[in-house]
């Protein structure tokens, strides 16, 4: 019986011709444009959180993408992101290791950037001011590394 209901199941869809990419389309393409990216070389990486997630430096992000950094822009492709709201941190991580390296003192030692380019006072902005909307499809944000 088990194995009846599987191919009335396959059958119907291709009976509907429901094209694949009806399901490609609930979820989003996020193109990142990560700008005055330095020639010191490393890698760009990117990262997206949601309201719960984002004031948490333990947490992990949604999704999150790297690419070796090109001087000046380097473009940055997340896909198969679920729609909805949510900030981006980036950072160019210029000696690959993967984190986000500061001085002694605890300021940056590499540059950084947040969705919306945010604005950092003593510490990273709050969600409300890096939130931007993810609609399903293609969508593309810049941000500027500092």
């Amino acid at each position: 019986m088990r194995y009846g209901l599987v191919l009335a199941s396959a059958t119907l869809l291709i009976t509907l011709n429901v094209p694949l990419d009806v399901f490609a389309e609930s979820f989003a393409t996020l193109t990142v444009k990560v700008e005055d990216v330095s020639n010191r070389g490393g890698n760009v990486r990117v990262a997206l959180y949601d309201r719960a997630s984002w004031p948490n430096d333990d947490a992990k992000p949604v999704i999150d993408g790297v690419v070796p950094a090109q001087t000046g822009e380097t473009i940055v492709k997340v896909r198969d992101v679920p729609p909805g709201t949510y900030g981006l941190k980036a950072f160019q991580d210029y000696n690959r290791n993967g984190e986000f390296d500061t001085t002694w003192l605890g300021l940056p030692a590499e540059k950084y950037g947040f969705s919306n380019d945010a604005l950092v006072v003593f510490s990273e902005p709050d969600f409300d001011a890096a939130k931007f909307t993810l609609s399903p499809g293609a969508n593309t944000i810049t941000i500027h590394l500092k």
